[in-house]
């Protein structure tokens, strides 16, 4: 079973309560709008970080983490994008990617907006955390923790940071 702290929208700020919510995950992945490389530093002085760049990031963040990024962890393919949509309304492109890479779980950021709903026509988890940072019109900052264990997702935890 490998635990994970999901985070997204940074935009440069990084609550310090992050690093003890995610302290006792064995990775910490980031759905895009790091916003400087500092939180990715920060993060990676942590634990693994695994992320994708977001439509705010600049060249630093760009040549570290790539737009899409597919893996398997235990026995679960996921799909990361940050400007991914959701089930229903997938940005261009994200259901076929869902489909070819028969994933379990995909990731997404940008809207601001929490979401955890599965999509039943794809087998497929969708979470979005919601933004962490004080930048953005959403009024609470969120992050998730959950664990994997080989095709299960359990334990899934939504973290509330306090007001924006």
């Amino acid at each position: 079973m490998v635990q994970i702290g999901l985070i997204s929208d940074t935009h440069s700020y990084l609550d310090p309560s992050v690093i003890t919510h995610f302290n006792s995950c064995d990775e910490i992945w980031h759905a895009g709008d790091f916003g400087s490389s500092e939180i990715a530093t920060q993060l990676e002085a942590v634990k693994p970080l695994r992320g994708v760049f977001g439509n705010i990031d600049g060249m630093a963040i760009r040549q570290r983490f790539p737009e899409q990024h597919i893996f398997t962890i235990e026995k679960t393919t996921v799909v990361m994008q940050h400007i991914g949509g959701y089930p229903g309304r997938y940005a261009p492109g994200i259901k076929d990617v869902i489909q070819q890479n028969n994933a379990g779980i995909f990731i997404s950021g940008h809207s601001h907006i929490l979401r955890v709903m599965y999509d039943d026509k794809l087998n497929c988890l969708h979470l979005n955390p919601g933004a962490a940072g004080k930048q953005g019109w959403h009024k609470v900052r969120t992050i998730i923790r959950f664990a994997i264990e080989e095709t299960e997702i359990k334990n899934c935890e939504v973290i509330e940071l306090g007001k924006r």
